[in-house]
C-alpha cells in the first residue's frame, strides 16, 4: 500500500465513488476530476480532509487541489478508482435539464474549431464585400466568376461544406469515440452520392421522369434500398445535428465491441464494427428523422402564414436560429425559393431577415460584460462575420453556451420579423446574406422595401444590444478557499525566475493562485520565453507538459513556478525543456523556453505564478519594489 492509498480512497467515495468517476486528469497541483454528477460530490467533505488544500470547479472539471505531491496521490486515485490511462471510456455526463444538456453537447463539439470558424466567416464576408463594392483585381472585374472569388469562396466555405468531418473528429472527442473513425464517419455523410438529391438523381435516370418512389419509413419518398430496407434520403453536406447523433450512437456501440472483441484484433475489427453498424442507422434513421421533422415544420409554417403573416414573422423570427442549430431551417427554404420562382416576389423568408443582426449585436454585448479573456478575444470576429450573415461562431462558440444572450437575440429577430410583415416587405431575390441582404428587396429601380430592411436591422440590434447589456451578467463563479500551513522555518533570498512585469498574486486569473491556497508569492507577466532557476537547488517536480517547475533551494526553500493557466491542456507543445526531475541547479540556469505567442495563440494565458509553496514556514514574504524585472533582480524574500 502507498504513502498516500488511504487519502486516495477517502477522495474516492467523497466525489461520488469510483462509478461517479468519467475521468482523471492531473496537473501540478490539482486531480482533474470529470463527474458524472458533480451534486452527490461531498465538498465540505474534501475541503476538510488532511492532504486536501480546497476543491475548485471550473471548466466542466471537478478539482481536488493537492499540491506537489499529486503525482503520487494521483496513482494511488488511479488504483483505488480502477481506472486506466486517461481514465473512463464513458463519455462525459452533461448534467442539468434537457436544454442544458443539449447545449453542452452541441457547444463542446464547436469550442475546439471556433476560430477556424471565425475566420472562415470573415473570409466570406470579405469575399462578398468585394463583389459588392465591384472590386477590381488585376484589371479584372471582381464577379462570382472570377477565379479569385472562387478560391475565396472555397476557402471560406469548405469549412460549412464539409461541416460533418470536423464536427465528426470533436464530437468523436466528445463522446469518447475513436476521432479518426468520428473523421470517416462525417467524411462518409459528406459523399456526394448517399445525398438525398444524388439519390433522387440515380433513381430518376433509372426508373424515368414521372415515375413513383416507394415509400419508406414515416412515409417518405424512397429512392433507393440498403439489403432491402427504403433508404430515404436526405443532405447531410452543412449539417450539424445528424453527424451529432450518429457519433453518439458509434460510442455506444464501441463500446460494446471491445467488451466482445478479443484485444488482439480490436485496432481494426472494432472500428470495422462501429462503422458498419453506426452509418446505416444514421442514413436509414437518423437522416430520415430529420427529413420527416422538416416536412412537419414546413406544413406548420405553411398554416401560420395562410392564418396570420404577421404571427408568421414574430413565429419565424424568434426560432430562425434555432432552425438553423438543428439543420431545420430546410423547411422553410424551399418555400421561399419556389415562391419567388413561380411569382418573382416571396415573403416567406422575410421574417427571419433580422435574427442574424440580433445574434451579432448581442455578441456586441458580452464583448463589454464578459470576464474570460479567451472568449471575449472571439467576440470581434464573431461580430464580424455576423455583420456578413455568417452567425455560426456567434451561436455556438459565444452566445449559445451562456443561454441568456441567444434568448434574447431571438427576442430580437422576433419584433423585426413582426415589423417586416406588417410592412408586408418581401424579397425579389434570394442569395445575399447579413449586410448585403438588402439588395433581396430591390424591385428593378424600387427599393422602397429597403428602408424598411434597414429599420428592422435597427430593430434586432437595439433589443439583442440592449436586453444582453442591461440584463445578462456573466457567471463567474468565485469558489470558497481554505489555507493548509505546514511547519517549517527557513530564510532565504530569491531572484526573479521569469523576464517579465510583477502584478500581485491577487491579480492572477485562477483563484486557487490568486487566493494564495498554494503559498505566497506574485505573477510575472513575461516578456521573454525562458524560465531560470532563483536559486541554487534541486529539481524537485517536473510536470511531463513542461510548463510548471517545483524546487527546493539548499536551504530548504520550496518554490513552484507556473507558466500560464491551464497551459497543462497544451501537453507539452511550444515548451522544451533543458533540465529533468532530481537535476541538481545553479541559480541563472536555464530551466525551460516556452513560445509566448504560440501559446497566446493556442487560447492560453501566459501569467506566470511563483509561488513560495511552505510560505507557512515564514514569518514573512517580502515582494521586491521593482515591477519590471531581469532574471538577475531580487523578486521574494523570506523572513524567520
Amino acid at each position: 500500500m502507498g504513502k498516500y492509498r488511504e487519502l486516495a480512497e477517502k477522495i474516492v467515495d467523497n466525489v461520488g465513488g469510483k462509478e461517479n468517476i468519467n475521468s482523471l486528469t492531473h496537473c501540478i497541483t490539482r486531480l482533474r476530476f470529470k463527474l458524472k454528477d458533480e451534486s452527490i460530490a461531498q465538498d465540505e467533505v474534501l475541503k476538510n480532509m488532511d492532504g486536501v488544500v480546497t476543491v475548485m470547479k471550473s471548466g466542466g472539471q471537478y478539482q481536488v487541489v493537492i499540491g506537489n505531491h499529486v503525482p503520487d496521490v494521483f496513482e494511488e486515485v488511479m488504483q483505488v478508482a480502477g481506472l486506466g490511462a486517461g481514465g473512463s471510456e464513458e463519455a462525459d455526463a452533461p448534467t442539468g435539464n434537457l436544454f442544458d444538456r443539449l447545449i453542452d453537447i452541441i457547444s463542446g463539439c464547436f469550442q475546439p474549431f471556433l476560430g477556424a470558424l471565425a475566420a472562415a466567416g470573415m473570409v466570406k464576408g470579405f469575399n462578398a464585400l468585394l463583389v459588392f463594392l465591384g472590386a477590381q483585381i488585376a484589371g479584372f472585374d471582381y464577379t462570382t466568376t472570377s477565379g479569385t472569388y472562387v478560391m475565396l469562396n472555397g476557402i471560406g466555405d469548405a469549412i460549412f461544406l464539409f461541416m460533418p468531418v470536423i464536427l465528426g473528429f470533436t464530437s468523436a472527442q466528445k463522446f469518447k469515440l475513436n476521432p479518426m473513425v468520428g473523421i470517416v464517419i462525417g467524411a462518409a455523410l459528406c459523399y456526394p452520392s448517399v445525398q438525398g438529391s444524388a439519390l433522387q438523381a440515380a433513381f430518376v435516370a433509372t426508373a424515368g421522369e414521372g415515375a413513383a418512389a416507394p415509400y419508406g419509413i414515416f412515409g417518405l419518398p424512397a429512392y433507393a434500398t440498403f439489403l432491402g430496407i427504403p433508404w430515404v434520403g436526405a443532405t447531410y453536406t452543412s449539417s450539424v445535428i445528424p453527424v451529432i447523433f450518429i457519433i453518439a450512437f458509434a460510442a455506444q456501440v464501441q463500446k460494446l465491441a471491445k467488451k466482445i472483441i478479443p484485444s488482439v484484433v480490436q485496432t481494426f475489427v472494432v472500428p470495422f464494427m462501429v462503422l458498419l453498424i453506426a452509418l446505416p442507422v444514421g442514413f436509414l434513421v437518423i437522416g430520415p428523422i430529420i427529413s420527416m421533422l422538416t416536412d412537419l415544420l414546413s406544413t406548420g409554417f405553411q398554416a401560420v402564414m395562410n392564418f396570420s403573416p404577421i404571427v408568421y414573422g414574430v413565429v419565424l423570427g424568434f426560432f430562425w436560429q434555432v432552425l438553423v442549430i438543428f439543420g431545420l431551417h430546410w423547411s422553410v427554404v424551399p418555400l421561399g425559393i419556389m415562391q419567388i420562382t413561380q411569382e418573382g416576389f416571396s415573403q416567406v423568408l422575410t421574417p427571419m431577415y433580422g435574427a442574424s443582426f440580433a445574434q451579432t449585436a448581442a455578441v456586441a454585448a458580452m464583448f463589454f460584460k464578459l470576464k474570460d479573456k479567451n472568449l471575449k478575444s472571439l467576440c470581434p470576429p464573431a461580430i464580424i462575420s455576423g455583420i456578413f450573415g455568417v452567425t455560426e461562431p456567434a451561436i455556438y462558440g459565444i452566445s449559445l453556451p451562456k443561454r441568456w444572450p441567444f434568448i434574447y437575440s431571438m427576442i430580437g429577430g422576433a419584433v423585426a420579423g413582426g415589423y417586416l410583415m406588417i410592412n408586408g416587405v418581401g424579397s425579389f431575390t434570394m442569395g445575399g446574406l447579413g449586410i448585403f441582404g438588402l439588395m433581396n428587396y430591390i424591385n428593378g429601380d424600387d427599393a422602397s422595401f429597403v428602408l424598411h430592411a434597414v429599420i428592422s436591422i435597427v430593430i434586432a440590434s437595439v433589443i439583442g444590444f440592449g436586453l444582453t447589456y442591461f440584463f445578462w451578467k456573466d457567471d463567474t463563479v468565485v469558489e470558497e478557499m481554505i489555507v493548509v500551513e505546514t511547519p517549517m522555518a527557513r530564510t532565504e533570498t530569491i531572484t526573479a525566475p521569469v523576464q517579465g512585469t510583477v502584478a500581485p498574486l491577487s491579480t492572477a486569473k485562477d483563484d486557487a493562485f490568486a487566493q494564495g491556497l498554494l503559498g505566497k508569492g506574485v505573477v510575472i507577466h513575461p516578456t521573454k520565453g525562458e524560465v531560470v532557476a532563483p536559486f541554487d537547488g534541486t529539481i524537485m517536480t517536473f510536470f511531463p507538459s513542461k510548463h510548471a517547475i517545483g524546487l527546493v533551494s539548499d536551504n530548504g526553500l520550496e518554490v513552484l513556478i507556473h507558466v500560464g493557466l491551464d497551459t497543462v491542456q497544451l501537453d507539452g507543445q511550444y515548451f522544451d525543456a533543458f533540465v529533468k526531475q532530481g537535476d541538481k541547479v545553479k541559480q541563472g540556469q536555464k530551466l525551460v523556453a516556452f513560445d509566448i505567442d504560440k501559446i497566446i495563440e493556442a487560447g492560453y494565458l501566459v501569467e506566470t505564478p511563483v509561488l513560495i509553496t511552505n510560505s507557512g514556514d515564514y514569518l514573512d514574504i517580502i515582494e521586491a519594489e521593482k515591477k519590471d524585472v531581469v532574471v538577475t533582480d531580487e523578486l521574494l524574500t523570506t523572513v524567520i
